[in-house]
């Protein structure tokens, strides 16, 4: 069985993407509300609810194969303060390294660690936030590298997220999950661009991960909407029409083709201050808009649907959003709407961790005396 660690566990959405062959060793939040959804879905039995800066190495049992930290994303934003790795929130970082090193000088470093954090991540601080972050976890003897990654490949919700994949350096490494160079499917160019910043002690413990593209037909809104919406109320007609006035025309038009199709069209709203006046922003592709959490500084998604000449709108109920993230109709929910939506919005996509795990983490465990070690080359990049 092989077996983890969740930092920053929220409601344990990278435990539902793992599954059922991964053992949770000990799951770790601060936060009681998602402690309690954690506790609700999971168990008590992993979970220790506290500051990660608290968390005791003897609090940390056995000798996980994966140590997962889905770090705060608030000051790396680039809707967040700006503070980088040296705010309250996402500084929480430090943390978790602290816990890294504590755990290889007592011989029980994880084999393998993934962290997951925003897109702002790699130009925060110019750079230099990943750098620190890229370089704090190749020092602890890790080849390191990085994916971005977007939900909207699973799921419908454009969701680009930064994963950086680190390996034990002394483990073999399949060549079929790594390349010589950059692909454009897993490395834009701001991963590139963040790369080619590294110093070159990091660029000698880097690796370009390979992953196979999804082929599993993807969900629309349309599958994931309930048609009796549990949580949320329909928008008043009056409240609806507040909602049109707020767009412009080339948002209107978008409404106005959604009811020249005649039939019943699925589209999410976003309110946006644009030139000091707020906005309706919408969109009928069938995708909805990263989900942010309510204090995330950016407004929760509006429902519309559109049949013919009937108009509705509603705020996205707490089990849509959690669909948006892969997580089952079986997960449960916290009762208030802001604790459920908070709790989801702040989650990792679920279906990812998975692609993850099947491709990358999976192999590599399994490789372990069946291949010999991949060298890292001088210069390799």
């Amino acid at each position: 069985m092989k077996t983890y660690y969740e930092f920053f566990a929220g409601g344990g959405m990278a435990r539902a993407g793992l599954g059922a062959e991964w053992q949770c060793l000990l799951a770790n939040d601060n936060s009681e509300k998602k402690a309690s959804a954690y506790i609700e879905n999971w168990g008590e039995d992993d979970l220790v609810v506290g500051d990660i800066y608290d968390l005791r190495l003897k609090d940390i049992k056995g000798h996980a194969d994966l140590a997962w930290g889905s770090f705060p994303c608030q000051d790396l934003s680039l809707a967040g303060t700006g503070c980088g790795l040296k705010g309250a929130r996402s500084g929480a970082f430090w943390g978790f390294l602290k816990i890294i090193q504590g755990l290889n000088a007592q011989g029980r470093k994880p084999q393998l660690v993934v962290l997951e954090n925003v897109y702002g991540a790699l130009t925060s601080h110019g750079g230099k936030d990943f750098e620190a972050i890229a370089k704090a976890v190749a020092s602890e003897g890790y080849v390191v590298g990085a994916m971005v990654i977007n939900a909207v490949h699973f799921l419908p919700q454009s969701r680009p997220r930064l994963f950086i994949v680190a390996v034990n350096s002394a483990m073999s490494i399949p060549a079929y999950i790594t390349a010589a160079t950059a692909t454009p499917a897993w490395h834009p160019d701001a991963l590139i661009r963040a790369y080619n910043m590294l110093p070159l002690s990091v660029k000698k413990s880097w690796c370009w991960w390979v992953l196979p593209t999804p082929s599993s037909q993807m969900l629309t809104l349309d599958d994931i909407i309930q048609v009796e919406p549990e949580g949320v109320k329909w928008h008043s007609a009056s409240e609806t029409q507040k909602i049109l006035s707020m767009m412009t025309d080339v948002n209107l038009r978008k409404v106005m083709a959604a009811q020249a199709e005649g039939r019943l069209k699925v589209g999410t709203v976003y309110k946006r201050t644009r030139l000091g006046v707020q906005r309706a922003e919408v969109r009928f592709d069938g995708i909805a808009g990263c989900l942010r959490t309510p204090s995330g500084g950016s407004s929760r998604q509006t429902i519309m649907i559109v049949n013919g000449p009937e108009i509705r709108t509603r705020l996205l109920s707490p089990r849509e959003a959690a669909r948006l993230m892969g997580l089952s109709d079986t997960y449960l929910l916290p009762k208030r709407y802001n604790d459920a939506y908070h709790l989801v919005g702040d989650g990792v996509a679920v279906p990812v961790v998975t692609h993850i795990a099947q491709h990358i983490l999976n192999p590599i465990i399994a490789a372990q005396g069946a291949l010999p070690a991949r060298k890292i080359v001088k210069g390799e990049h």
